[in-house]
């Protein structure tokens, strides 16, 4: 049987920089060589040993269904995020992480599993797409 893995997430964004930026500083992601598409900017990421994230330029006239503010008018509340569209990384160090994102001013909330094993925290990137971080056991 084949076993499937992570290869990349796409997001797009109208400002690419800001967004690659943010995720080299908070997950220490790595900027890698990209195609040359021609007009089309993009900048791809890899996180080593997990997945690559491809950020590409946005383009107003496609109207793609999925953007993270697609809601009518959209609230940014991180006490929602669980119950929604996010991308969720496991780490270590979980308690020097949470307070390098209160350092850099990024608004949180905070929770536990029902069996209060596995901390959790959730937060949004620049463009508003959902993150959530959770503890890893040091096992």
């Amino acid at each position: 049987t084949n076993m499937a893995t992570l290869g990349h997430i796409a997001r797009e964004s109208s400002d690419i920089t800001r967004l690659a930026q943010f995720y080299k500083e908070v997950f220490g992601f790595e900027e890698i060589e990209s195609p040359d598409f021609g007009d089309l900017k993009v900048v791809w990421l890899n996180l080593p040993g997990a997945f690559a994230m491809h950020i590409i330029q946005r383009n107003t006239s496609t109207n793609l269904p999925e953007g993270p503010y697609s809601a009518t008018s959209a609230v940014r509340d991180p006490r929602h995020l669980p119950m929604g569209h996010h991308i969720c990384f496991s780490i270590s160090n979980f308690d020097s992480f949470l307070r390098s994102l209160k350092e850099k001013g990024v608004e949180t909330f905070e929770k536990s599993l029902p069996d209060g094993k596995v901390k959790q925290v959730f937060f949004f990137d620049p463009d508003g797409n959902g993150l959530e971080v959770a503890s890893r056991s040091e096992s």
